[in-house]
């Protein structure tokens, strides 16, 4: 049944987008942010497919200017922060959002529009949950929307946007009616939903032992990990 989907949106690639997550989807998930990085290998097969397809997309937590020095593909799409970037209202929320991340007492990876307290690399995981659940807490006391992902916490201002409405904004533009979405995290269920109007929409989950129950529940086929990913895009 999978190999029927993605034979079905091969079959013409100029009727049909590819939208894939970045980290843990396109690079293997590293300690630091900062050390991140797309495989020669999946660079040449995203630069093939942006030739084939109509629209080939990045929807990335990442700030998109982040993402296309990751990527670095000529003709692939980039939308970064989870959809933040397409919404405007949402940098009427930046100085509160910067705001917010000096009072937490946590290494925080700031972005124009949201911050993320990443604990992958804690000493004591409890402990850091229990701190950053009580920072989730806070969050929500200023009007602002915290949301767990892959052993990190995401603080975002309260507007309407999310890797599903950047989903459906890519795949308006583009003008098709066929995609697929590719992703391993909690936010990924959102592109997930964003696909189930379309005439074809396929849904991968790129699994490991950290994957959100909810994301591979939803999926129509599930890779393992980026190499797993490699092999799809490979049959594209």
């Amino acid at each position: 049944m999978a190999g029927d989907l993605l034979a079905r949106l091969a079959a013409e690639p100029r009727l049909a987008a590819i939208l894939l997550d970045v980290d843990g989807t396109l690079a293997p998930i590293v300690e630091q942010p900062d050390e991140a990085r797309v495989p020669e290998e999946t660079r040449h097969e995203l630069a093939r497919l942006a030739s084939r397809y109509a629209l080939v997309a990045c929807v990335s937590g990442r700030p998109g200017a982040e993402v296309e020095r990751l990527v670095g593909v000529p003709g692939v799409a980039v939308v970064g922060e989870h959809g933040l970037e397409l919404a405007p209202e949402a940098s009427r929320w930046a100085d509160r959002i910067a705001d917010f991340a000096t009072g937490v007492d946590w290494p925080a990876e700031r972005k124009p529009l949201s911050v993320s307290f990443h604990f992958r690399r804690a000493d004591d995981e409890a402990a850091a949950r229990a701190y950053l659940t009580r920072v989730e807490a806070a969050a929500r006391a200023e009007n602002l929307v915290p949301r767990w992902g892959r052993m990190v916490l995401e603080v975002r201002p309260p507007v309407e946007a999310d890797k599903g409405t950047a989903v459906a904004a890519l795949v308006g533009r583009a003008g098709v009616r066929r995609a697929l979405y590719a992703g391993d995290d909690t936010t990924d269920v959102d592109a997930f939903a964003a696909l189930d109007g379309l005439d074809l929409g396929v849904k991968v989950a790129v699994g490991s032992a950290e994957a959100p129950p909810a994301l591979v529940a939803v999926a129509d086929l599930v890779v393992e990990g980026t190499d797993g990913m490699l092999e799809l895009l490979r049959k594209l």
